[in-house]
């Protein structure tokens, strides 16, 4: 799989139908996940998109997701660049560089999906978002 570098757009309750426009824009493969797909069927957030993504056949790839209840959302700054792949060592080097003086919102451990993931702002007020693919 390698490495990759792709916007991650966050969205204030409508991330299906956003994703399905570009699909439509750009064509290719849209998959998407709910929270109560991914562990949360309960919550107040279960028909929410907790992960999109989209990839076109020129190469592109977007992310996205809705905000869940709980955490702000503050349009301008809803985009986040996704570092993922499945080097661990190279990308758990990016997240210490990247989180270094910075924020770390959600650290880099193990989530419910399986993979390693964290979030963090960096010292000059880029989001980050580093996912770490587990062997299947």
């Amino acid at each position: 799989m390698g490495n990759r570098l792709n916007p991650y757009i966050s969205y204030n309750g409508d991330a299906r139908a956003a994703l399905e426009f570009y699909q439509g824009v750009f064509g290719g493969d849209l998959t998407l996940s709910t929270f109560g797909e991914m562990g949360g069927a309960d919550s107040p957030d279960a028909d929410k998109i907790m992960h999109g993504q989209l990839e076109t056949p020129a190469g592109f790839t977007l992310m996205g997701a809705d905000t869940p209840t709980g955490m702000e959302f503050n349009p301008g700054t809803t985009i986040a660049v996704s570092l993922s792949g499945d080097d661990g060592e190279a990308l758990r080097g990016y997240w210490k560089e990247l989180s270094a003086g910075g924020t770390v919102d959600v650290p880099l451990e193990k989530q419910m999906w399986g993979d390693e993931f964290g979030m963090c702002i960096d010292r000059f007020g880029v989001s980050w978002m580093v996912n770490i693919a587990q062997p299947a």
